[in-house]
């Protein structure tokens, strides 16, 4: 049987599982599949850009998912990732995209500078994410400063996923350019964003000052 949008909508419902599901929706993603068994069905179909395009068309959030692992970044025009990005109503999706496709593509600094004054706050989000990528990697021609201007201007009431991506930078700044570390400290402690969010055992508070003061020792030691 030929591997067609039908028949793998098909095969995803009948990999459904409700108590996937259940724990999937406390996290906002609205699907029940098994993501080993996403990828398994991804490692058989290999990059079919054709095939992906056809299931993320059905909005269809495992549709999606499994349409990203399917594709090749060559595959997408800036246009088109920008249009994808703006349909990703699911975390999973959103982070997916940015990860598989978005950060691997040529396009990726015009989308970031694109993105992140959006007025989409989910949107713009996904541009402070890639610029706390590029303040970890490449930083030579970004205004760090003017970044910790925003950062300290606009955090503190910023929606609740742009408001994680904000404070990644704060950190990422921090953590890689010593010169700006004690400022980058001083305003997370002044903000007290993330500050009690529910951290595991043996993992890193997203707290900027901790994160900071926790990757600079992992650093030096």
């Amino acid at each position: 049987m030929p591997d067609t949008v039908p028949a793998l909508l098909a095969e995803l419902r009948a990999l459904d599982d409700p108590r996937t599901r259940a724990i999937n929706e406390r996290h906002g993603d609205d699907h029940g599949v098994n993501l080993t068994k996403l990828r398994a069905i991804a490692k058989r179909l290999k990059a079919q850009p054709d095939l992906a395009r056809g299931l993320w068309a059905t909005d269809d959030t495992a549709a999606r998912l499994l349409a990203i692992l399917i594709s090749r970044p060559r595959d997408y025009s800036a246009a088109e990732l920008d249009a994808m990005l703006r349909e990703a109503h699911t975390p999973k999706v959103h982070d997916w995209l940015l990860a598989n496709l978005v950060k691997k593509s040529r396009h990726c600094e015009e989308l970031r500078l694109t993105w992140i004054d959006d007025a989409d706050p989910v949107v713009a989000s996904a541009g402070w994410h890639l610029t706390s990528v590029r303040v970890a990697k490449a930083s030579d021609d970004l205004d760090l400063p003017g970044l910790l201007d925003t950062v300290e201007a606009e955090m503190k009431d910023a929606p609740a996923r742009l408001q994680w991506s904000m404070n990644e930078t704060l950190a990422q700044i921090g953590i890689a350019h010593p010169d700006l570390r004690p400022r980058a400290i001083d305003i997370g402690e002044r903000l007290e964003v993330l500050k009690d969010y529910p951290t595991p055992p043996n993992c890193t508070s997203p707290y900027a000052p901790i994160w900071i003061a926790e990757m600079v020792r992992r650093k030096q030691e």
